[in-house]
């Protein structure tokens, strides 16, 4: 609709047309050719009206369509994080260290059994490997208590189905028809308190998006249970600080370091941790520093590299290392991967979309400076203020700390009282809303790749070169 107005603008209203010439038969000419410019552009700007109606009807159509399909659950796609459940410890890499950090959080000192039940949360971005060192650490430590339970929410929780999985994993003899029973949610809750009555307990609650959710959740744990645990897992800071009392009890995710990275990646690629062939030994380096320590994408690109267990040549390794960050989505092997981080972005409420695909327009590894990005929002239209409680500017940073929150981009500058005077996106974040963003024709981006080149028949709204 926007590309109509300007279409009108620029080539019906008189706009753009040039001083009047002084002889009187070019400009009768002139008026005669502007005539019938402006009748071929009225019949093309309603055709392209027509065309757009069409499409918003055909949109509504498929969106109640959608809801219909979406209800009955047909043809939805197996969750990729649930094979990080079911990895062998022998093909974890460098986890030892941080399963056993997390696990002096929860029973430090020796007699953590005399304290009351105690919350930790797992922090960080997707991808870094939450929901595996949450499975590590439960894997090695539940024998210490009476019973456990590992669930996963995400991000449309099912509550009945959430408080009947906590129940099947804690007694899946006992409760084994509990799928086929119609409880609500208070009585699914009270037989929670109930099993769970002088037992110590492991409880793993991973993938939490929502604050609410966890409220509901947390009724069926009593403060009190001597000696239990439990474990959440969540990319929201805010929900992190929720599900704890105290800040100390947060396990923020790093990056890999870089020797275990590079053990992790040799491993995946070569089928050991230590040796690396000459040649490939300074690519893999700059392969490394593209994925910045984060497992998934080290994983990711290691098996692009090693498909059909033969390993590629060095020309195939520097053409894969120049993808990165940039038309890297487009090889199929990286739909996981992309689908872990898509859930990110389709989780923001939709005044953080847009201006988190704005930050396309910038280059890799460029350190954006908050003011000036937030001042880019506001004369974008991306930040509006209905309520005039707050300013442009400050509703702006509002903006700018929530995707710092949702660890869709890295703060950086950190002043002294905590704000972030810049932030950087990671290559495979800038890889996905540079993928979106051409999708959307939000912005076009030439920089050799051939996949950013515009479409002829699009038209260019924010060019980045």
């Amino acid at each position: 609709m926007e590309d109509i107005v300007d279409t009108f603008m620029v080539h019906v209203q008189d706009g753009g047309e040039p001083a009047n010439p002084k002889n009187r038969v070019k400009k009768l000419l002139k008026k005669t050719i502007k005539l019938f410019k402006k009748g071929k552009n009225l019949h093309r700007i309603s055709e392209a009206l027509e065309e757009a109606v069409g499409q918003a009807k055909e949109l509504a159509e498929l969106c109640q369509r959608y809801e219909l399909v979406h209800a009955t659950g047909a043809g939805a796609s197996i969750d990729p994080r649930v094979m990080t459940l079911y990895k062998d410890v022998t093909d974890l890499v460098g986890i030892e260290d941080t399963r056993d950090e997390l696990i002096n959080m929860l029973i430090k000192g020796d007699d953590w059994l005399n304290h009351p039940q105690k919350t930790v949360s797992i922090v960080g971005f997707g991808g870094l490997g939450k929901t595996t060192l949450a499975k590590a650490a439960y894997d090695k430590i539940k024998g210490q208590f009476d019973c456990g339970a590992f669930v996963t929410v995400s991000q449309n929780p099912d509550m009945k189905t959430i408080l009947k999985d906590i129940l099947f994993e804690l007694d899946n003899d006992k409760y084994t028809k509990i799928y086929d029973e119609v409880r609500d949610e208070t009585h699914l809750i009270d037989e929670i308190i109930r099993f769970l009555n002088d037992k110590r307990y492991l409880i793993v609650i991973d993938d939490i998006w929502d604050k609410k959710v966890w409220e509901i959740i947390k009724c069926a744990f009593f403060k009190k249970s001597i000696g239990s645990r439990l474990i959440t897992t969540t990319r929201i800071v805010s929900v992190s600080k929720a599900c704890c009392s105290s800040s100390d009890d947060i396990y923020r995710m790093r990056a890999l370091s870089n020797d275990v990275a590079r053990r992790l990646f040799y491993k995946r690629v070569f089928s050991h941790e230590k040796e690396c062939p000459h040649k490939f030994v300074q690519v893999s380096e700059d392969i490394l520093k593209k994925c910045g320590g984060i497992p998934l994408a080290i994983i990711t690109i290691a098996s692009l590299l090693a498909s059909n267990c033969r390993i590629k040549t060095k020309y195939q390794w520097h053409g894969l290392l120049n993808s990165i960050g940039r038309g890297l989505t487009e090889d199929p092997d990286v739909e996981e991967m992309k689908k872990i981080l898509l859930f990110s972005y389709y989780d923001l409420p939709s005044y953080l979309k847009p201006c988190l695909l704005y930050l396309s327009i910038f280059p890799e590894d460029h350190k954006i400076v908050r003011d000036e990005l937030i001042w880019r929002w506001i004369a974008e239209g991306f930040i509006c203020n209905e309520t005039h409680e707050a300013s442009l500017y400050e509703l702006g940073e509002c903006y700018f700390n929530e995707l710092i929150n949702r660890n869709m981009v890295q703060a950086v500058d950190i002043d002294g009282e905590g704000r972030a005077e810049a932030c950087r996106v990671h290559d495979m974040v800038l890889d996905i809303i540079c993928s979106l963003s051409s999708e959307e024709n939000f912005v076009t981006i030439l920089d050799g790749t051939k996949r950013k080149l515009p479409n002829p028949q699009s038209k260019v709204r924010r060019l980045s070169i």
